[in-house]
């Protein structure tokens, strides 16, 4: 049974176990998953090269001469552990001028709109961009030739780095500015495409451009796409990775994982979440203020046995149920008592995660018609006929089968902006 070996580095409150999950035949303690929770660094014969590595092999050669913006967070860190913010603010022939923080803040561990703030080693201001503002102001820009964006993807539609990065390249082209991209990799590989396309008219902060959940391709790749289908027009250049192939999983590249945000702790959580991330709007508590966040799910109303048992009959791919209780110390459902199952997730090469998370849709919308809302799936799902069948309790394998037609033209214009 294949697991990821999970390469945690804690940050500070991010992967901070939060007491409360409990599995129905007994507790679980916060032990059980300190195997989890080892600070691992990046070791230097990490197999693959990410963009800021091949940016140092390369000393700095598109930013030679340019004064430079960085947007980053606490992924942002090259083979050596040291930070992308430190490597430019010490790189010869180039000036780093400011620095950009996505949701989560530049140390990825606020759950709330964030405040500008100062870096305490560089002394840079750092715009947040998840705060009063979501992109680059024409202000912020003035001192500047050159962005750099350096965070690490989850490899989902709705996860707002992705919409970040197409926001930041959206300012730069105004502004003519150019815009680098340091590539890392899709931490759920670069093969499978899954889930519904995003309706046209729900393009949004967590749905920048019509495409599936999961779209398997990295960020460098992504702004390719996004800048000649969206015509953007921005300078862009992308300093691709050495050594990445697409279809490894992120355990296999030697590079340590980094919690991207507070909840996405393990490479095993990054498989569940497109397709468990998507239950919250309907009523149901995905593990956040647990332990096990995307690992555990449930709410007050939910039958824990009962729950299991359906979908474990099922037999999804890749994962089974077992009944759980346990209370959560955030929203929904702060400090309640809950029911419901946890997820393991056994190999991850046969998960599909869209289709474990329709299995779960239609599952709670059989037993627990009055209670699970449906309809409010739509925020994140972003497909109103897939959201149609699903009320109407239509098989989710017939539904994953009707996106086929559309997924098969995605992968035509996919094909285009491949880097590998």
């Amino acid at each position: 049974m294949f697991r990821y070996r999970s390469h945690s580095i804690l940050l500070l409150a991010a992967i901070l176990a939060v007491p409360g999950v409990s599995h129905s035949a007994g507790r679980l303690s916060g032990a059980a998953r300190s195997g989890e929770q080892e600070r691992l660094s990046y070791t230097a014969g990490a197999r693959v090269q990410t963009g800021i590595d091949v940016l140092e092999a390369e000393n700095f050669a598109p930013l030679r001469g340019k004064r430079v913006g960085l947007i980053t967070n606490q992924t942002g860190i090259d083979s050596a552990g040291r930070r992308t913010v430190d490597v430019l603010a010490h790189a010869p022939g180039l000036k780093l001028v400011a620095l950009f923080s996505p949701e989560h803040g530049i140390a990825g561990v606020v759950d709330a709109p964030v405040a500008n703030s100062t870096d305490s080693a560089t002394r840079l201001p750092v715009y947040s961009l998840f705060g009063e503002t979501r992109r680059p102001t024409p202000e912020m820009l003035k001192d500047m030739d050159v962005l750099v964006f350096d965070v690490q993807d989850a490899g989902v539609r709705f996860y707002t780095y992705v919409t970040t990065m197409a926001y930041c390249m959206e300012a730069a082209a105004k502004d003519h500015i150019l815009f680098v991209v340091l590539d890392r990799p899709d931490p759920l590989g670069g093969e499978a495409i899954e889930g519904p396309m995003l309706d046209p008219e729900r393009t949004s902060f967590v749905g920048y451009f019509p495409m599936p959940v999961r779209y398997a391709m990295t960020l460098g790749e992504l702004a390719r796409m996004f800048n000649a289908e969206n015509k953007i027009g921005a300078d862009l250049r992308v300093v691709s990775m050495k050594g990445w192939r697409r279809g490894e999983r992120f355990g296999e590249t030697g590079i340590a994982w980094i919690a991207p945000s507070p909840n996405l702790r393990t490479p095993d959580e990054a498989f569940l979440y497109p397709g468990i991330e998507i239950l919250q709007a309907a009523g149901v508590s995905v593990g956040r203020g647990t332990e096990r966040p995307f690992e555990i799910l449930g709410a007050p109303w939910i039958h824990a046995e009962e729950l299991a048992d359906a979908l474990n009959a099922r037999k999804i791919a890749g994962v089974s149920f077992a009944p759980a209780r346990f209370t959560p110390h955030e929203a929904p459902y702060k400090d309640q008592e809950c029911e419901g199952v946890t997820i393991h997730l056994g190999d991850a090469r046969l998960l599909r995660s869209m289709r474990m998370g329709l299995e779960i849709a239609g599952a709670l919308h059989r037993l627990y018609q009055q209670q699970f809302q449906i309809a409010k799936m739509i925020a994140l799902l972003g497909s109103q006929v897939t959201i149609e069948r699903l009320s109407r309790g239509d098989d989710p394998a017939n539904i994953e089968a009707g996106w086929s037609s559309e997924l098969d033209r995605f992968r035509r214009m996919r094909e285009k902006y491949l880097l590998y």
